[in-house]
């Protein structure tokens, strides 16, 4: 696994979408998925004032970045963390603020290039999916364990994959014969249990339904649903959050909480809004930014990428 061919999504924008906050001196930015590093590593170059705290779930990770970031020397803190866990980790570093807050919510690149976790339906591997591989329940455990109904929520609501009680009557009667254990079983099964017209739509007929499993593994969008909230509360005034999305899911949860930052809480009819109703942040994107077709040529998987970014403009009132 080389880190060379790790491309970081929108690198560029993300940057520039962070850089009024993070040109101070003394400013703090924070990378909450560290996977490879690619991010942080342009984070430190670009602000050369700035200290970076990055957090990443998965200990591999953490390992070369580390290796990676390793000429920052104290200027970057690498934490073994899940994101949602960042006012845990400010508290602990005696951080009161931050200036910079980034979010990359993709499976990292080594994650789906290292064959044994299991993330990438294009290769066999064990069902693991877990970003943490020292806690949790793995893929494979709840494909073999987990209600038929439940299975169906989870592809349903996590995949939005309409075939869903057909691919999930088709796991539940395989795993009483075998239970799950490998990636090409289970794709191979995907594509038996499909009807011809959705084979022929939306790439590997696999990729909802690992999707869903992922998430399921990693309680992502719980997390993400206290993470969003929890760093814009952790940014100073004038501090920048930016955040990168990759399906429908993560980019309504990021919508709705910057748009609900962005809001009058104040009850319709006021003359004048006191400060306690007035926003708490400021939208830097209109809507979600999208890759320009130069990045997608240059990393395929930052097609489906969409880049949200807001300002905190003003303290919580209670």
């Amino acid at each position: 696994m080389t880190q060379s061919r790790h491309v970081p999504v929108m690198l560029q924008r993300c940057l520039d979408l962070l850089a009024p906050a993070l040109e101070r001196p003394g400013a703090v930015a924070v990378d909450c998925t560290l996977g490879l590093g690619g991010h942080s590593e342009a984070l430190l170059r670009r602000f050369p004032e700035a200290r970076l705290v990055a957090l990443d779930r998965d200990k591999e990770a953490l390992r070369l970045s580390g290796e990676r970031l390793a000429p920052f020397g104290e200027r970057a803190t690498l934490v073994h963390a899940v994101y949602d866990e960042l006012p845990d980790v400010l508290a602990r570093l005696g951080i009161a603020r931050v200036d910079g807050v980034l979010f990359d919510l993709g499976v990292s690149s080594m994650q789906l290039d290292e064959a044994d976790r299991g993330f990438a339906y294009a290769q066999d591997a064990p069902l693991d999916m877990r970003m943490d591989q020292t806690t949790g329940a793995s893929a494979a455990e709840v494909l073999n364990t987990y209600p038929p109904g439940e299975l169906v929520r989870i592809l349903r609501a996590y995949g939005e994959e309409k075939q869903a009680k057909r691919i999930v009557a088709a796991v539940v009667r395989e795993r009483e014969k075998e239970p799950f254990t490998n990636s090409a079983r289970l794709v191979e099964l995907i594509r038996d249990a499909l009807p011809q017209a959705a084979k022929r739509t939306g790439g590997n007929p696999a990729k909802r339904t690992f999707q869903a499993l992922r998430i399921e593994v990693n309680g992502e969008l719980s997390v993400l649903e206290r993470a969003i909230p929890a760093a814009v509360k952790s940014l100073g005034v004038g501090g920048r959050i930016a955040v990168l999305s990759y399906h429908s899911l993560e980019d309504r949860l990021v919508k709705q909480v910057f748009a609900a930052g962005a809001a009058t809480t104040a009850p319709p009819g006021l003359p004048v809004v006191p400060e306690r109703y007035q926003p708490r942040l400021k939208l830097l994107t209109r809507g979600a930014e999208l890759p320009t077709e130069e990045e997608i040529a240059e990393n395929r998987r930052a097609a489906p990428a969409r880049l949200r970014g807001a300002e905190r403009i003003r303290e919580d009132v209670d």
